[in-house]
């Protein structure tokens, strides 16, 4: 295994030392070499070579199985990870650093880096329940800094009482033991709190009735009556604090009651009967007392040792040892205030918060579309106060609820031309066997979880779902004023599966498990492009969201505008296809209040994109700060248009609707009756020759025919005319003209009402679209901005593929602006930069397909700043590009090292 470098030799060795400390087998000791010697021929590995040598063995290991007697396989030549990385002298933290980049170095498959991102989670999870067990501990027994140093026992030396430190690390031993027992507990991060609280709960227990005053904290106030008197005596039975752990450190009762009863009394009565713990079986205590204290600590720590080289891979016990800052990769100075080993720990607990920031394993940060709307989180609140806050809210807007349609829901039904209700419970009722079944079946991901957890679960997204339809129903009918039947919606099979596979993503986001999305639009085979439709939809129709829930929608959104619908397999192709290949340019489809005006290179704005949550508009509105700012205009598509309308602009099959100044009503209304054309308001303004410009809005009727016969739709159009001093305005009356025909004296007005008349015919019943600025019948701009003569702006094109690319040009632009500012590029060139984004998705949209947004994003930043490097004196490298996009929150290595080249199988 030499090389020709002369310091392979001992790197060599060390590396040959390492392997014989493990008992390393020869074909994993080769085999990690080899790939070593790779890795360094093709990168500069910086740092200490032997430490790159434990992630290759660490690689080698996990591809071999070891036979055991009476337990199968075992995965890693039972050497687990913590003894590999204490041998080699390497950190957790660095670990998990070095381990990503010697995957993408090594470009290992995605199953085996899904596996170390578990592996990293499972570590958040345990150091943020390590975090919260320490202070829960002080709270209930003394300080084991307190405790008096002990001189080493001999074998016939009489047994001392166990102390508060040794009641410390048995405590945490034996949740873990427990915890790695029940995957199905484990999954996610309340249910994990709470089996925590239970441990506790009967270490507490086994202290009062042993009467061991010395180890409990005389101020807890769940202490019995009479606790420090001398003639108190210790109860017969155990009492149940788990309300008061939960008053007191951000628990629910009645889960952590649920896991203690059907969970963890059971298991511990199991380790009774198995011998492994010793004590009185039908209180389950005398767990501390003199005799068995000992017997039980080795008894627990053996079982738990034997768990970790069979079926686990990180021994938590890692948190208790001398040297956890070290092994953790944490080094910390003990606390001023905090003395002894506990001190220690709790700082270098604390120096975890710099790791999981980055790694934002159970708490995200916020996207850059979201950042004008939610601030970063309070670094105070941990993330199991988090999760069980989330929980709690829930369990608050759903209190009274049933898993059914109300009575207000029942009768928005029957109003129906078809009642739907039929329907709708049974498509639930099958959606919830289909996601039980997968919630608690084992993979490859998941260990599986119980049936109980998966329908307590469903139980809350059928509430929530039935909830959020009542309001999209009384939202949608408020909006159309009764004029359009809801049952087209209502029959809508995927809005219905979109909305109540997004409840189910709400529930399970909320008790922080490990089934990350997608993984809940797999169960019901949705496609990502159906599936963002209704996250917009659902935030309008719920405002007792909290935070954290919207900004995880706001996620999930964009990492389906980025990536997920550019699938081959994504229908978001056939609605391109519909529109005959068409993609709509960025001034066709955005807000004219997200533009950049004034400048021949449009680019967007940082606008009104994603939703501002209604929480956010109360508060602006009750504090009257920044209400400008804050607010969102409301969304031009209903439901029924995001799910029925076909591709925008498709010839023949869509309806537009005309904007008028306020948003807020819709402009655009159906009624089945001819109206009378109305003017409905006069502005008028004067301009520095005294020229008067006045703007007369008036309703026109336009009659469009349909199946059943003919429906006028009412548009509201502005008229814009030049009035000299002293002259009053023309009386000008809009009509509506077939097709081919001329309005004879209206001039421009006529040929405008031509051209509505004509859309319309051409549009079908779901598209929006607006009218271009320009003409003298304009739609006002959406911003509320006057409409000018000589101002060219194209329809704004509003349908559901519209709305699509309205919000990818918004997310391409927020995150190209963001690169620019970082890389400190200036205006000029980044509307170049920006332009040549919106070509390359407007004329070449094939590049999109299984690739990545930011993809093309940096690829057009890296191009116009070489194109223009001789002019502008700013020659980025794709180096620097690269350094800036790590910065930005939704980053990934593989964005820019896993890049499709050559397209196959293109239509």
């Amino acid at each position: 295994m030499a090389g020709p470098d002369e310091e392979t030799p001992s790197t060599e060795q060390r590396y040959q030392d390492l392997c014989m400390d493990l008992n390393m087998d020869k074909i994993a000791t080769e085999e990690a070499w080899q790939s070593f010697e790779k890795m360094s021929t093709n990168y500069t590995l910086e740092g200490d070579d032997l430490h790159w040598l434990a992630c290759a063995l660490y690689v080698a290991c996990r591809k071999s199985l070891t036979p055991t007697v009476g337990r199968g396989t075992v995965e890693g030549n039972c050497v687990s990870l913590t003894r590999l990385l204490r041998s080699a002298k390497l950190s957790l933290i660095q670990f998990f650093n070095k381990m990503k980049k010697w995957a993408d170095m090594a470009s290992l498959p995605q199953d085996f880096r899904d596996k170390v991102d578990r592996l990293e989670r499972n570590f958040a999870v345990s150091t943020v329940i390590f975090k919260k067990f320490e202070p829960i501990f002080l709270d209930l027994f003394r300080n084991p800094g307190d405790d008096q140093p002990r001189a080493p026992r001999g074998r016939k030396q009489r047994r001392l009482p166990c102390t508060s430190s040794d009641v410390f690390s048995f405590c945490w031993t034996l949740f873990v033991q427990v915890k790695g027992n029940f995957p199905a507990i484990s999954d996610d991060l309340v249910n994990s709190y709470h089996l925590l609280l239970c441990c506790l709960d009967l270490f507490f227990g086994n202290a009062l009735c042993a009467g061991r005053k010395d180890l409990l904290n005389t101020e807890f106030p769940a202490l019995p009556e009479g606790f420090t008197n001398r003639d108190w005596r210790s109860p017969s039975e155990p009492p149940c604090i788990i309300d008061k752990l939960c008053e007191l450190h951000d628990g629910l009762v009645l889960e952590a009651k649920g896991i203690k009863e059907h969970w963890w009394k059971p298991y511990i009565k199991k380790l009774f009967d198995k011998k492994t713990l010793k004590g009185r079986q039908e209180t389950l205590t005398g767990l501390l007392d003199l005799a068995t204290f000992e017997i039980n600590n080795k008894s627990i720590n053996k079982e738990y040792e034997e768990w970790v080289l069979t079926v686990g891979d990180f021994d938590e016990r890692i948190f208790l040892g001398e040297d956890a800052d070290v092994e953790i990769g944490t080094p910390a100075k003990p606390a001023p205030n905090i003395t002894g080993e506990l001190g220690e720990r709790m700082v270098q607990s604390s120096h975890l918060k710099q790791h999981m920031a980055e790694t934002k394993s159970l708490a995200p940060s916020t996207p850059l579309t979201g950042r004008r709307y939610l601030k970063e989180k309070d670094p105070t609140v941990t993330p199991v106060s988090t999760a069980t806050q989330s929980v709690s809210r829930l369990q608050a807007l759903l209190a009274g609820l049933k898993t059914s349609p109300s009575d207000n829901l029942t009768k928005l039904f029957s109003e129906c031309s078809r009642n739907p209700q039929e329907s709708i419970s049974s498509r639930i009722k099958e959606m919830g066997e289909q996601f039980c079944t997968s919630y608690t079946q084992p993979s490859e991901d998941h260990p599986g979880s119980h049936i109980e957890f998966a329908q307590k679960r469903l139980r809350l997204a059928e509430t929530l779902y039935y909830k959020v339809l009542e309001n999209v129903m009384l939202q949608e009918k408020k909006r159309l004023k009764g004029k359009l039947d809801l049952v087209s919606l209502m029959e809508q099979d995927v809005f219905h599966r979109s909305l109540m596979a997004c409840c189910l993503e709400i529930i399970i986001f909320s008790y922080n498990s490990q089934r990350t999305f997608p993984w809940i639009i797999d169960v019901f085979g949705l496609s990502p492009y159906h599936f963002y439709k209704v996250i917009e939809v659902l935030i309008r129709a719920e405002d007792g969201l909290s935070r954290d829930v919207v900004k995880h929608l706001n996620f999930i959104e964009e990492q389906i505008l980025e990536s997920l619908a550019w699938k081959s397999e994504s229908p978001l192709w056939e609605a391109m296809k519909m529109n005959e290949n068409a993609v709509p340019s960025c001034e066709e489809v955005t807000l004219p209040s997200q533009l950049e005006n004034g400048h021949s290179n449009t680019a967007v704005r940082m606008g009104q994109s994603p939703p501002v949550h209604p929480q956010v508009r109360r508060i602006a509105r009750d504090t009257g700060v920044m209400l400008k700012k804050v607010e969102s205009p409301l969304s031009p598509l209903s439901a029924h248009d995001r799910f029925s309308s076909p591709a925008a602009g498709s010839l023949g099959t869509a309806k537009r609707r005309l904007f008028s100044n306020d948003q807020t009503n819709n402009a655009a209304t159906t009624t089945s009756a001819q109206s009378q054309p109305a003017t409905v308001q006069v502005v008028t303004t004067a301009t520095d020759q005294g020229v008067q410009q006045t703007i007369t809005q008036q309703t026109v009727a336009i009659p469009i025919p349909s199946g059943s016969g003919t429906i006028t739709y009412l548009a509201t159009l502005p008229i814009v005319q030049q009035v000299q001093p002293g002259q009053q305005p023309q009386q000008i009356q809009l009509q509506a003209v077939p097709q081919g025909q001329q309005v004879p004296g209206a001039g421009v007005l006529g040929a405008m009402a031509q051209a509505v008349a004509t859309g319309q015919q051409q549009a079908a019943p779901s598209q929006t679209a607006a009218v271009p600025h320009g003409t003298a019948a304009a739609a006002a701009p959406a911003s509320g901005e006057k409409a000018a003569a000589g101002e060219q702006h194209p329809h704004k094109r509003i349908g559901s593929l519209g709305l699509f690319f309205r919000k990818v040009y918004h997310l391409a632009s927020v995150r190209l602006r963001d690169l620019c500012e970082k890389l400190e590029v200036g205006d000029e060139l980044r509307r170049k930069m920006w332009t040549c984004f919106t070509h390359t998705l407007k004329e070449h949209v094939e590049l999109m397909r299984d690739r990545h947004l930011d993809q093309i994003v940096m690829c057009s930043i890296y191009v116009m700043a070489k194109v223009s490097a001789n002019v502008t004196q700013h020659d980025k490298s794709f180096q620097d590009i690269m350094k800036c996009y790590r910065t930005q929150p939704q980053a990934s290595s593989h964005v820019y090292r896993s890049v499709l080249l050559h397209p196959t199988g293109l239509p």
